[in-house]
Order: structure tokens, then sequence, then C-alpha cells
């Protein structure tokens, strides 16, 4: 099942700053006709950091019934609190979804035995498939090979998304254990495959789902030389949408193209001029507006 590009969608927000749920559900029909293998609500794209448990939960709820099992869905419920990411991963259960993203636990730096602890509570209390979630860039704390290894004797953790910017990292994960990889960096996604990983949660695919799509069904078929085509043409994307701290360039990009309106929570705000103006320009360079 944890395969393919997996969109991390955006939480589309009204001018008042509440979640817009009829642009909400228009982005998942798009995913879904544009060949979307799998959808994640509520992930850092998401923004969930600034989304109550409440509203978290509203979306993951809305996200399972729009797409009323036509795709899979991993929802994000990680925390740096054990107790609440034990509490929302037990809702992603109940409601139905097919998996639960966690990402380390943030700020609080545990250690790789923290980590450990952290993870095996909430795989042992919600019988769901667990997706590990390594981004030290956002989270202070990275996921060592041991550590991962180590989790994936837990039969319900099988997945992690890899957004440690490093293809060594991937090699010496799957050197240690059979965990299925998924890239956390879209720019990465090929080199990643090539070694094992079998696609993406990805932040283009917000952009270019049918393209995203494509080139994780060539590489999966083994494809390579066609898949790279497609990776270089969207190379100028991936490095664009993070001009500035992501989702802000994705949001910009989604609301040129008439999908959403650009609006954030802070402390994210619209993205500054000058690098707008650099987004734009690929956008147009590749067709999307």
């Amino acid at each position: 099942m944890f395969k393919g590009s997996w969109v991390a969608l955006v939480t589309p927000f009204k001018d008042n700053y509440e979640v817009d749920f009829d642009a909400y559900g228009k982005l998942i029909d798009f995913h879904i006709e544009q060949g979307t293998n799998g959808i994640l609500p509520c992930g850092c794209t998401g923004e969930a950091a600034t989304l109550s448990h409440e509203e978290q939960k509203e979306c993951i709820r809305f996200t399972v019934e729009r797409v009323a099992g036509r795709i899979p869905i991993i929802a994000g419920t990680g925390s740096n609190n054990t107790m609440e990411a034990l509490d929302l991963t037990r809702y992603a259960k109940e409601i139905g979804c097919d998996g639960a993203l966690l990402i380390t636990p943030y700020y609080n730096k545990p250690t790789q035995a923290g980590l450990i602890a952290h993870y095996t509570k909430i795989a042992k209390e919600v019988d769901i498939p667990i997706v590990l979630y390594n981004v030290p860039s956002r989270t202070g704390i990275k996921l060592e090979p041991d550590t991962i290894a180590e989790l994936n004797k837990l039969p319900n953790i099988v997945c992690i998304k890899e957004a440690c910017g490093s293809v060594d990292q991937v090699s010496q994960i799957l050197s240690l254990c059979d965990i299925t990889v998924l890239s956390g960096d879209d720019s990465l996604t090929l080199p990643m495959m090539s070694i094992g990983a079998t696609g993406v949660i990805s932040v283009a695919a917000n952009i270019a789902p049918a393209d995203v799509a494509r080139m994780c069904t060539l590489a999966l078929q083994g494809n390579f030389s066609e898949a790279r085509k497609i990776h270089y043409r969207l190379m100028p994307l991936f490095k664009a949408l993070f001009y500035e701290t992501n989702p802000m360039p994705v949001k910009a990009g989604l609301a040129r193209m008439g999908m959403i309106k650009n609006v954030l929570r802070l402390p994210l705000v619209p993205m500054s001029e000058p690098p707008y103006k650099r987004l734009e320009q690929v956008l147009q360079k590749l067709n999307f507006i």
C-alpha cells in the first residue's frame, strides 16, 4: 500500500482563517482524478502545528468521508506530547484511516531511547500501520538507522518518511531492515527509489499530481530513463517550493492556479514578493499557470 505518490495535502483556509472545506474537498477530488496514489492530511505541509486537535480531527474525518475509499489515507497524528499523539492516532484508527504518520517529537529532543519508547507506546496501543517521520531540519532530532531497525521489529511500524536529505541514510536503513521507505524530499525521490524506496510523500504533488505519480510509477516499473525525464523537468518546481518555508510557496502556487486562497496561519505569512515572482516564473515555464 505504501508506494507511489502520496500528497502531503495543504489545508486551505478562508480569509477569516477557518478551514475552507469547500476548497479542501475540491483538492481531494483533484488528486483522485489526477492519479495521486494516496492522501496525507494534517502533516507539516497541512499546517498541523497551527490546527487545534479538534480541527485536526475534523480535517481527518472530512478527508475520510470525501475520499470514500477511493484511495488510501495516512493521517498526520504526530505530536511532541506522546499522549496527544496517542489520542490522535486512536482517532485515525477509529475513523477508518489506512495509516498514521508520526513525526519525531519536536523541541523536546529525546534520546534514541526516548524515541523508541514514544513510538513503542503508540504502536502497542493502536493497531494501525504506523509511518515514522524523520525530518531533523524541522524537529531538531534524528531517527538513527539502528533505531529505525529496532522500531521496525514492532509489527505495525511498517514505513518511514525519510526527510533527512540523505540517500546514504536510506541505504543504511535498508541494509539493516526491510521497512518501507518513502521519500520526504521531492528532489531526492528518484535517487531514493533507485536504491529501494517505494515512493514519496510529496509537497510538489499539490501542484503537479499527475507528473509526480507518473514518475513514481515509472520508477517502480524499473523504467528509470523515462522517470528521469520527469525528475529533471520538475526539478525547478521541487526547488521553487522551498524558496521560503514550506508550505508558504506551495500555497502561493495553488492560489495562483486558482485552487485556494493564499492564506496561512501565523506565524507563517504569504511569500515575500521577490521569491514569489521567481516561483511564478517556474510555474509559467512548466505550464501550471
